[in-house]
């Protein structure tokens, strides 16, 4: 009897940051991949088939067919496709309709069609808003600030409702602010500011942040679809030790051959002038806490490839634009 061809696995939202990495990866360690995404990508690696992803704005009732679809004889899906967060109001029943809603379709579709595992990339935010006190794990209450955040806590728990019993195994990945190649948003804000050819005024904040590399996201992915990871949980992912924004600049500026050029201000008054030039919201953010453990996905055997400072400083010296 002949051997049953190997099924792809199904990574929606490959046209983002994190899906063209992922597509990338899993199909240079030799996995089919089946691309889903709005618009065709260019330039696929060998093994990779493109196919439309439905909009996940439409009501979900309509994309019931679509999904199936898309679906169809996939050994696995990696559902990154979403509404993200955004710095302007979206309303709540935006990020209900796609990622909740749209959400569960998908899932109840993939344990139509018998795959055999559902990999939900989440956020740290369906836990906590921009910054915590204390070092997070997954028992700590899950308290999301934003609209955001609920939509990825109710989706992980869709996902679960829907999941939970059958055939189809779930995993639920909730990953810090995840940075590589081509990232945009705050971290390339960072970037640019390490750049500069200036002291920066930061020695003295104390707050310390998880951070992932696009790398160490990967390979986390990876791992969760091995069938010995345990799955019917939620795993945060994040690189091996949290930061200051201090050490963030102080490895992005060796990745350049420069020293760090930190000077000390005092955290007041960095605040202050923070709110004078109109970044009050980006506070939390900037001189906050985020600390995560990632106990529970090591406990499964895996480990960081990469530290923080070493992929920061890679990161200067290639950075390289993502198609």
């Amino acid at each position: 009897m002949p051997a049953l061809a190997p099924r792809p696995v199904l990574i929606t939202g490959a046209n983002g940051f994190i899906g063209r990495h992922l597509v990338s990866e899993l199909a240079n360690r030799g996995l089919l991949v089946r691309a889903a995404s709005r618009r065709p990508l260019a330039d696929l690696p060998a093994g990779v088939e493109w196919c439309e992803l439905p909009d996940m704005a439409i009501a979900p009732a309509i994309n019931v067919d679509r999904f199936r679809g898309l679906v169809s004889g996939c050994d696995t899906i990696i559902h990154l496709a979403g509404l993200a967060h955004a710095d302007h109001v979206r309303p709540e029943e935006d990020y209900r309709a796609i990622n909740v809603d749209a959400t569960q379709m998908l899932a109840g579709a993939a344990r139509d069609a018998g795959v055999r595992r559902f990999i939900f990339m989440s956020s740290v935010r369906a836990q906590s808003g921009a910054s915590a006190d204390g070092v997070i794990d997954e028992t700590s209450k899950a308290a999301p600030t934003d609209a955001y955040g609920r939509s990825k806590l109710a989706a992980e728990q869709a996902v679960a409702a829907t999941l939970d019993g059958t055939d189809t195994a779930w995993i639920a990945l909730r990953p810090v602010l995840v940075y590589g190649p081509g990232v945009g948003g705050n971290m390339a804000s960072l970037m640019r500011l390490s750049r500069l050819p200036v002291p920066l005024p930061v020695a003295r904040v104390v707050g310390r942040r998880s951070i992932l590399s696009i790398y160490n996201l990967t390979d986390a992915v990876a791992h969760a679809l091995q069938p010995a990871t345990p799955a019917g949980r939620c795993y945060l992912v994040a690189d091996r030790a949290a930061l200051t924004i201090g050490d963030m600049i102080a490895a992005m500026r060796s990745g350049l051959g420069r020293k760090p050029g930190l000077i000390a201000l005092p955290e007041s008054v960095l605040r202050a002038l923070l709110m004078g030039l109109g970044h009050g919201a980006d506070i939390a953010r900037l001189l906050g806490s985020m600390e995560v453990s990632t106990t529970r996905l090591q406990a499964t055997g895996w480990a960081p490839l990469q530290t923080s400072s070493d992929a920061l400083a890679r990161l200067m010296r290639h950075p390289v634009k993502m198609r």
